[in-house]
C-alpha cells in the first residue's frame, strides 16, 4: 500500500490540490490513478509513470484531450510526495515547472 502526500508550502496552501480542484477532468482521471497506487502500488499504474531525467523526480502523465503532469518524488519507500501540477502544452516539460518543483523539493526536506 502507497501513501500519497501532497507538499503543503509555509502558508499552508496545497498547490496541487488546487490545481485539480480548478481542472475537474484532470481531477477524475488524476483520482483514478491515485486509487489504483494507494490499493496496489506505483506498478500498478507505470503506463501513466516517466521518470524525468537527471532529476529525482517522476511524472504521473494524465493524457487525453486536457494533458497534464503531476511531479512527485518519493523519498519513503511506499511514499510519494506530491510537488506540482500543471497542463501539458508542449513536448517537453518546461524549465519554469521544473524549477518550481524543485523549489517545493527543497522546502519539504
Amino acid at each position: 500500500m502507497t501513501t500519497i502526500k501532497y507538499f503543503i508550502d509555509q502558508n499552508n496552501d496545497n498547490p496541487v490540490r488546487d490545481f485539480l480542484n480548478k481542472n475537474n477532468n484532470i481531477k477524475n482521471k488524476a483520482f483514478n490513478i491515485f486509487n489504483n497506487i494507494q490499493k496496489y502500488g506505483l506498478i500498478s499504474v507505470i503506463p501513466h509513470l516517466k521518470r524525468m531525467t537527471g532529476l529525482p523526480f517522476w511524472e504521473i502523465r494524465i493524457l487525453g484531450k486536457d494533458k497534464a503532469r503531476i511531479i512527485y518524488v518519493s523519498k519513503i519507500k511506499d511514499e510519494i510526495l506530491l510537488l506540482h501540477a500543471f497542463k501539458k502544452k508542449t513536448k517537453k516539460t518546461p524549465s519554469k515547472e521544473i524549477k518550481i518543483a524543485l523549489r517545493r523539493y527543497k522546502q519539504s526536506t
